[in-house]
């Protein structure tokens, strides 16, 4: 295995000399006429297997008593928290939050996705997809560039790196295609997993995966796989998964501030 690997490594070796001798021995027409040898890399914008963009609502199929009201203090059932994050959410105090100025809480990037409402995806720039959320008025930057600058403090929506994984893509050849969108935010400030104030923490990470898909009825959904580790308060990961159905256009769109209840 390993002599095989040093064989492939030389051919892709002898490809790429050949492919950058040929371009400087063209004077330049690989960029055009009087354009330079140097071809610029591709932007994750351009190489996009799946297209995120646009306006989705989130469809609440399951646990209704979690996203829609808001649960009675201490009720943290399916959350793996451990002693100290079960001592945080039995003393959750909505209007403590409030008068601190934290009612945005349960709009951290770890809980967000679980709020209904809707969210509106597009490119900022090239290299970083925008997902903003109306509950909230929230945005979060996904960055897929590579030079990308960690972020040197927390905030809500955390700093959050992504990269597609899977096969697919322009440019790929015959054969089966299906991409998701991994993305690692770290760097949030503590937060809630539930309105109900169960918390996470500073030290959480959360890793995220966006799936578009098409149902039988021609609609197009995107799923939100959340995994949330978080050793301050939790036992074990916690997985959720939500999901979103592609509207037509804006026309429903409307955005809210955070409340503390």
């Amino acid at each position: 295995m390993a002599a095989r690997v040093k064989t492939l490594a030389a051919v892709l070796a002898i490809v790429v000399t050949g492919a950058t001798t040929t371009g400087v021995a063209q004077g330049g027409r690989a960029g055009g006429r009087g354009g330079s040898p140097t071809q610029r890399a591709p932007a994750p914008r351009e190489t996009a297997p799946v297209d995120l963009t646009g306006y989705w609502v989130s469809v609440v199929s399951e646990d209704w008593r979690y996203r829609i009201a808001t649960p009675p203090k201490g009720d943290t059932g399916g959350v793996p928290l451990n002693a100290e994050g079960r001592k945080v959410a039995d003393g959750w105090d909505p209007a403590r939050d409030a008068a601190t100025g934290n009612e945005c809480r349960w709009y951290g990037a770890a809980g967000l996705m679980r709020v209904p409402g809707r969210l509106h995806i597009t490119w900022q720039d090239d290299d970083t997809l925008k997902i903003e959320a109306d509950a909230g008025r929230q945005v979060r930057l996904l960055h897929l560039g590579r030079s990308h600058q960690p972020a040197t403090e927390a905030s809500w929506q955390g700093d959050t790196v992504a990269a597609w994984e899977g096969v697919g893509g322009r440019a790929a050849g015959p054969g089966p295609r299906w991409a998701s969108l991994r993305a690692v935010t770290t760097r949030m400030r503590p937060g809630y997993l539930r309105r109900n104030g169960v918390p996470y923490s500073e030290n959480a990470v959360l890793t995220e995966y966006f799936d578009r898909h098409s149902a039988p009825d021609g609609s197009e959904w995107i799923t939100v796989t959340s995994i949330v580790l978080d050793p301050t308060y939790l036992t074990q990961e916690f997985i959720t998964s939500t999901d979103f159905k592609k509207e037509p256009d804006g026309a429903k769109w409307n955005p809210t501030p955070c409340e503390a209840t």
